[in-house]
C-alpha cells in the first residue's frame, strides 16, 4: 500500500507565489521608474519661464519626478 503525505506547512510561499511575488516587484519597479523618466523629461524640455510660471526652479525638477514616482 502506498502513502501520499503533504509536508509543505501552513503560510509558506510555493515556488510558484515566489516567482509571481518577484515578478510583480520587477513590474512595479518598472511602472515607478518609468513615471520618474517621464516626468523628468516633460518638465526638462519647459523653458525656464514655463518652469517659472509653473512655480517650479529647474533644480527642483529631479525632487518632483522622485516624488511623483515613488511617493
Amino acid at each position: 500500500m502506498a502513502y501520499a503525505t503533504d509536508t509543505r506547512t501552513l503560510g509558506t510561499p510555493t515556488f510558484g507565489q515566489r516567482v509571481s511575488a518577484v515578478r510583480a516587484t520587477l513590474a512595479d519597479r518598472a511602472a515607478k521608474n518609468k513615471v520618474y523618466r517621464t516626468t523628468m523629461v516633460e518638465l526638462g524640455a519647459l523653458s525656464d519661464r514655463d518652469l517659472a510660471d509653473l512655480g517650479i526652479a529647474r533644480s527642483m525638477i529631479k525632487g518632483i519626478a522622485y516624488e511623483a514616482a515613488y511617493k
